[in-house]
């Protein structure tokens, strides 16, 4: 049994993952929860890592490939966040279309999830339908948007896609990997 009482929680998790950036090291990082750039408006995160599994590295490494070849990239908001983070989450935002709630885990607490966007060649990100962490119907797969934010939008979704990539309906930003129940949670601190 893990120390925190729960059996499938599974201590040392962190030790099994991965920082994107030395699978992909062209992938721009802009980690909100390690700042007050978030809705929140309190660094939850005490140091600002990507960590995922090597498995979603890698597909996120094919996707920034896949990018540079239109002069385009990747910029990560969220990556591994430990199940106590996923409980300061919910008590702010109890509502299981946006956060996840911690008595199920997210794929975040896996570190099968990633939360992200498009950036040009100069890492400037491209107009999309809603900030990150809007909690609200526009920030919906399907919800209307004008021309450019609904284009970038789907271009997102199809490169994330072409490498297995799940999107979430009510986040444009947040992907899950295909085989994220094959990861435990965790809590392990970043």
């Amino acid at each position: 049994m893990s120390s925190s009482g729960m059996p499938w929680l599974l201590p040392s998790v962190v030790a099994s993952l991965v920082e994107l950036t030395s699978v992909a090291p062209g992938i721009r990082l802009d980690l909100r929860y390690a700042t007050t750039d978030n809705f929140t408006h309190h660094a939850v995160y005490p140091h600002a890592r990507c960590l995922l599994r090597s498995s979603v590295a890698e597909r996120l490494a094919r996707v920034q490939a896949t990018l540079a070849k239109e002069g385009l990239g990747l910029k990560v908001f969220d990556c591994y966040r430990p199940l106590s983070v996923q409980r300061q989450l919910w008590a702010l935002v109890p509502d299981p279309r946006y956060v996840a709630n911690p008595k199920n885990g997210s794929r975040h607490n896996r570190g099968a999830a990633v939360d992200l966007t498009i950036v040009d060649k100069d890492g400037h990100a491209l107009p999309m339908p809603t900030a990150f962490d809007d909690f609200t119907e526009k920030a919906h797969r399907d919800a209307p948007a004008p021309e450019p934010q609904r284009r970038n939008r789907e271009r997102l979704e199809r490169a994330m896609t072409a490498e297995g990539f799940v999107g979430l309906p009510t986040e444009w930003w947040h992907f899950d990997a295909p085989d994220w129940r094959d990861y435990p949670l965790s809590d392990d601190p970043l």
